[in-house]
């Protein structure tokens, strides 16, 4: 454990002097490409803000108005099925949109049922197993400008490879809720 500790510690100090090795070695100006870099990145961030305050709006306006507790009562049926709380299912609906708002709806199943609940500890699995599928894709395309394959191929598989391996996921979320008998 103290190894691992020592090593963590070490981790982003040694890729810091790897970086600055790198380009004394290639002789590449280190800080015209770092500026470059965050100029880029800065740009990006520009062009998807619109998109992501929309985001937020939308999904604050759902939280607030009532629609998820409604969401999660209309799908109280076919979730136990599945031995998985109804109340967890805007959570798990909400994270492949955005990871802040479900950080909310995370905190709101934490103050409603504890964290030692059933809802809780599923739901914090859940954070954990699944990824913000449909911003992370918008935002990669966006990013990368591809609109040969955006349109027809890139998404399409991306999206069900992301989709399958969210609910996976969500599959071993419930099997370890189970297994720790709550």
């Amino acid at each position: 454990m103290n190894f691992l500790t020592f090593l963590s510690n070490l981790i982003i100090p040694i890729i810091i002097f790897y970086i600055i090795g790198y380009g004394i070695m290639t002789k590449t100006d280190i800080f015209d490409a770092f500026v470059k870099g965050a100029a880029d990145g800065m740009h990006v961030v520009l062009e998807i803000l619109p998109t992501l305050i929309g985001l937020m709006v939308a999904i604050g306006l759902m939280r607030e108005s009532g629609f998820l507790t409604l969401l999660a009562d209309f799908a109280a049926p076919f979730v136990q099925c599945f031995d998985f709380p109804a109340r967890v299912v805007p959570l798990t609906l909400i994270k492949m949109v955005s990871s802040s708002a479900a950080t909310g709806l995370l905190t709101d199943i934490f103050k409603e049922f504890g964290t030692d609940s059933r809802e809780g500890y599923l739901a914090s699995l859940l954070m954990c197993c699944s990824e913000t599928i449909f911003y992370t894709i918008s935002v990669y395309f966006l990013a990368t400008k591809d609109k040969k394959h955006s349109a027809v191929t890139g998404v399409r598989w991306l999206l069900a490879g992301a989709l399958l391996c969210t609910f996976a996921g969500i599959a071993a979320s419930v099997f370890l809720t189970n297994a720790a008998g709550l």
